[in-house]
């Protein structure tokens, strides 16, 4: 790294009264640090035994709100106006977080590893992997109790209607769509805003998942959190799934020219417009069929199948689309590292 000090590493430079300044364009960096961090340790559920986790917040102060403002008795209008200003305070509040946090760690020379930390916080690699790959091994012990169990750690769905086959699909579909939501998104919000766009983009994403619902308590407040996710996923979404077309080719039995034309004819397919794109491309890169009719609490879904392929999932293909994740997660480290070395010599 001839040219390199460890200074110019950290992208640091110090304005005229003397104090210590981050430069923004540390930012792919520091994501590609933090992206590396949370491979390495997941979730840090021992750190949270004593701090509240960021996400935990955010959704306490949606649960206040839902609680005050979505009682019963008021009309839709009402509730979808007092649901619009639920977000915009949230996002607002989750952003301007984010601008504080992001300026006190840039006023000290290690602050930086505050955001790295938080970048791995904030995204979940690791996690998902793990929760999907525990279910790929109870199915591979024939322990159909025990894969129901963990995937309730990944979908809202009733796990107990659903057989071996069903289990497997939701799982690889769950790891479909978190990819573009929990991985791809959060580090696009963060390379384009820093941490003001990663808060804002988690606090958007728990909205979604809190009140964004089509029931009658939310069918009105929440319809402004689940079209404001809608939009700041349609981008993320779209990486992801290409991502997953281009790792078709690295990944075992994988086919990316399969995985594009499934992709390509079957993501809008789906009743999201986002999910659509990642879980087609997983589909077709394996000669799959997710989706379909499947159980929620409240029902039965009548979804399309996407993909034609293999519909009967076993364990053997939950290791497959497993791969596939880990060789997205690679290429997304491929995708940043350039921006984070330009900055480097910048």
């Amino acid at each position: 790294m001839d040219g390199i000090d460890f200074t110019s590493f950290m992208q640091i430079w110090r304005s005229s009264d003397g104090q210590t300044l981050w430069l923004a364009s540390a930012t792919p960096l520091l994501l590609l640090m933090g992206l590396a961090l949370d491979w390495l340790i997941g979730d840090m559920r021992w750190l949270f035994k004593f701090l509240p986790h960021p996400v935990v917040i955010i959704g306490k102060l949606i649960g206040f709100l839902d609680k005050k403002l979505n009682r019963e008795g008021r009309g839709d209008i009402n509730r979808t106006v007092r649901g619009a200003v639920v977000c915009v305070f949230v996002t607002l509040t989750a952003a301007g977080a984010g601008w504080g946090v992001q300026f006190l760690t840039r006023q000290h020379p290690s602050g930086w590893m505050a955001e790295v930390l938080l970048v791995a916080i904030l995204v979940a690699q690791r996690s998902l992997a793990g929760r999907v790959r525990d279910v790929g091994r109870a199915l591979g012990k024939n322990d159909l109790l025990k894969a129901r169990d963990n995937l309730r750690h990944l979908v809202s769905r009733d796990p107990d209607k659903l057989d071996r086959h069903g289990v497997g699909r939701s799982a690889l579909e769950s790891l479909a769509e978190n990819f573009s939501d929990a991985v791809v998104a959060p580090a696009f919000w963060f390379l384009l805003l820093g941490l003001p766009g990663l808060f804002a983009y988690k606090a958007i994403n728990t909205m979604d998942s809190m009140i964004g619902y089509k029931t009658d308590r939310y069918i009105s407040f929440g319809m402004t959190a689940a079209r404001l996710d809608d939009a700041v996923n349609w981008i993320p979404a779209r990486i992801a799934g290409l991502i997953f077309v281009i790792g078709a080719a690295f990944a075992p039995g994988g086919n990316p020219a399969r995985a594009l034309k499934v992709m390509v004819r079957d993501a809008r397919k789906h009743a999201s417009p986002n999910a659509g794109w990642p879980e087609a491309a997983m589909a077709g890169a394996f000669d799959m069929a997710l989706g379909g009719p499947r159980v929620y609490p409240g029902g039965l879904s009548k979804a399309i199948w996407i993909g034609d392929g293999k519909a009967r999932l076993e364990a053997g293909d939950v290791r497959r689309g497993l791969a596939l994740f880990v060789v997205g997660c690679g290429l997304l480290w491929l995708l940043v590292a350039p921006l984070a070395i330009y900055s480097l010599a910048g």
